[in-house]
This record gives C-alpha cells, structure tokens and sequence, in this order.
C-alpha cells in the first residue's frame, strides 16, 4: 500500500505525458467451457483508482489469447481503451513477451500516452528474435545438478536458474536441472530414508556439472561438502557460489590438508580450525548491518587463470556480494600450498573473491553472486564457462573471452547470425503463438 501511494504521488508531481502506468491483471478460464472472466481485472482497475492511480494500459495473464467479447467488456468497464489492451497468453519460453507486446502495438500505446511520437522508432527486435526462436529448438541437454537447502522452491534460487539458462542457451544447449536436496547426499539419510539417499546420489552421478548455491545456517551443510568432494575428485566441473565456494575451501582442508575438523566459524563457533571466519565491513560483534552488501571490486592475482580469461583478461571486475563470512586470510598460504588458487582478491588482499583449481577441467568458487548481473544474449562469465565445461566447449568459451578490444570482452555471443545458423540446422520452426508450449519448470526442467 505505501508503495501504490508513493507512485500515485510521484505521478502527480511529474503530470500527464511523464508517466504511463500498466497495470497487469490476471484473466483466468474456467476449463469447461473456455470463458475467459473478466471480473477479477475489473476489480483490480477500481481498487487501483481507489489509491488515486489510473492505468493507461492494460496487461492481461492469460492461457490464451483475449477474445474480442472479453476485451470489450474491460475496455468498457475499465474505461481503457481497446487497442491499450494486451494480452500476455502462454508462450514457450518468458523471452517471447516482448514479441507479444510489439505485435500488439503495447509500445505504440506507450508512445502515445507519453507524448514520444516524434523522438522514438519502431523497436528493433532482430535479434532478440532470433534468440527466442532459437531457445525453443534446443534438444541437446546439459544436465546441472543444483545441490541446494531449498530445492523444494525452485524461485528460491531463480537468478541462479536465470543465469544458467542464458549461459546454457549461447552454448546453444537445453538446460536440465536436477533438484538435490543437500542433505540427502548425507549418511543420516542412507538410515533413515534410503531411497530418497540412492535417489540424490544418482543425479549427483548423472550430472554434468555440479553447483553449490548460496545460502545460510547449517542445514545441508555436510551434503554441499559431500557434493564438492565429488565434483573435485571426479573432475565433474564445478561452480559455487557464496556459502558454495566457502564449502569448497572447507572440504579441501579436510581432504587434502588432512585437517577434519576444518569449519566456519557459521556453523562452529568455537571450532579450532576456522578456515570460514565471520568478516563483516562494520561490527564484527553485532549482527545488524555487517553484511558486505552491493558491487565491490575485485582484482585478479594473475590473468593466466580461467576466472581471468572468462572476464576477457580484464585486471579487475565489479560484482555484488552479499555475505558476513569468508575465506580465513591466515590460512590463505597453507591451502595455496597444496594447489588451491586464489586468483581473485578485493584491493586490501585479505578478502578471497575467487578460487580455482588449476588442475582441473573447471573448479571455481566465487564469493561474490555473478547470477545477479547475469543477462539474456550476455551471460556471467563464469556461469558461461561453467556451461561450457559442462558440454565440452570450455575451450571455445575460453577463446572467445579472451579477445580484448579497446578493453571491452568479447566473452559473449552477440552475433545475430551465431543464433541464425543454429536455427536453420533444423527444419522446423516453432512458433510462439502456439499455446500448447509453456514456459517454466517440471520434473527437473527448467527450459
């Protein structure tokens, strides 16, 4: 409610011609007889005007495409008019709203309502086309298993499947995710549930890469260790996240430094070998506010790691974080010592923002969250190699990442004509208007 006050404000200040607001309302149908009703946006319209706030056009959810009897009656009892009306029915992928929304004039509906006729052109869509198109004809899958403490709801991790579909669509590859509950890898759950054990370890087995996402507290701790493990040994690439590259540097210490009872101080206090230690930007005893929150720098220790060449060779990048603990910097020489790498410090070189393993097809631990910056047509970089480790194209990755010009990395496909010779090396073209075809996620995948 303060938030619709704050924009009816903010509308009023700027006037009329400075401010278009669309509303998005939901248009369900009744499955017997396919009548879509109208009653619900109507509603919605009048408790919107009741904060003082009009809509100029209107969205409408739905499962199929707004019949002219429905369309009618919301033009006519929302006082909108009809060709300010649009529908967002169901397409095979998320990419193709804004299709939708240019076939149905929306942009020109904007235009109007902000006085922009004469400054603005007809938006150039080519490529964003032929990414879309693209996306629905991948059969190819690469197979993720995403190792988690909130898998049972998937929009827990949504920038992270976000991030991994951009990256799994420039390898031009169908992205398959499997759902691993972390503490299902755990011995306590061969005894008490040994099924849903046998069940966690064969996708584990069955993944093509392996990643530890970010989170907090204990719970599926053990699992994520059990799961980096598995990856590091197995030379399954690997990518973690946050609290994922902090498991990564405490199962190392365990198994190859020999130190078992190597922790975080998160999750043991008093532990007397704290590799994870509590590192906040203010006070180190109290919890408010101590995060290390929003974009901070980090530089790169040597431009011959893949973290590196990923970034296109740059000397240091800008990304989010969002933690309290990280890699103990007086223990940083003794895992470097037995062949961890951290290639990427913040300017100080106490805080550890990237580990690798050299000697590995694709190891990385990153304490910053690069879903968060990650973009259709240009995906995080290391998400991008992960993918590419994942099916076998590190290597062309690798290459495409490393040409600099003027400073600026090429690491990303942008090439409308890339996405055009992968779609004509089939003979079928899908259409987007097809309601058949849903966007989302079931049974492990999210495409």
């Amino acid at each position: 409610m303060p938030f619709i006050q704050a924009l009816g404000q903010f509308s009023y200040r700027v006037g009329a011609g400075n401010f278009c607001l669309v509303h998005v309302s939901l248009v369900p149908v009744l499955n017997v007889v396919g009548e879509q009703k109208t009653k619900p946006t109507q509603h919605s319209v009048r408790a919107l005007r009741g904060q003082g706030l009009t809509p100029h056009i209107l969205a409408c959810r739905s499962t199929m495409v707004l019949d002219e009897n429905a369309k009618g009656k919301l033009s006519q009892f929302c006082l909108i008019p009809a060709e300010n009306i649009v529908t967002l029915y169901d397409v095979p992928n998320i990419w193709h709203i804004p299709l939708l929304l240019r076939d149905q004039k929306a942009h020109e509906a904007m235009f109007k309502v902000l006085n922009l006729h004469g400054v603005t052109k007809e938006p150039n869509l080519e490529e964003w086309t032929c990414r879309a198109e693209s996306s629905d004809l991948l059969h190819e899958p690469v197979r993720i298993a995403l190792v988690g403490k909130y898998t049972c709801l998937s929009d827990s991790y949504l920038s992270v499947l976000k991030a991994l579909l951009h990256a799994s669509v420039d390898c031009q590859k169908k992205l398959v995710v499997d759902w691993i509950p972390a503490s299902n890898l755990e011995s306590a759950t061969a005894k008490e549930n040994p099924d849903a054990f046998k069940a966690a370890w064969k996708l584990l087995k069955g993944a093509d890469g392996v990643l530890v996402p970010g989170g907090f507290g204990d719970r599926g701790v053990q699992g994520k260790i059990i799961a980096a493990k598995y990856a590091r040994e197995n030379r399954i690439p690997f990518l973690g996240i946050c609290l994922g590259m902090q498991i990564a540097v405490i199962e190392f210490a365990r198994s190859v430094l020999g130190v078992q009872d190597a922790n975080s101080t998160e999750f043991e206090p008093h532990t007397k070998s704290p590799y994870i230690i509590f590192m906040p930007e203010g006070s180190k005893t109290h919890m408010g506010g101590t995060m290390r929150l929003g974009s901070r720098r980090t530089y790169f220790q040597t431009k011959e790691c893949k973290s590196a060449k990923l970034y296109g060779c740059k000397s240091f990048i800008d990304e989010r974080h969002r933690h309290r603990y990280e890699v103990n910097p007086d223990l940083v020489a003794r895992l470097e010592n037995a062949g961890l790498s951290f290639t990427g410090k913040d300017e100080t070189g106490q805080r550890m923002e990237i580990v690798e393993l050299p000697n590995h097809p694709y190891f990385i631990g990153a304490q910053f969250h690069p879903e968060f910056k990650s973009r259709p047509g240009k995906p995080s970089p290391l998400f991008l190699g992960f993918i590419g480790a994942a099916c076998g194209q590190l290597d062309a990755v690798l290459q495409r990442s490393s040409i600099v010009d003027n400073g600026l990395s090429k690491g990303v496909i942008n090439d409308i004509s890339a996405v055009k010779t992968y779609r004509t090396r089939t003979a079928t073209r899908t259409t987007y208007r097809s309601a058949e075809y849903v966007y989302g996620s079931c049974n492990g995948l999210h495409f």
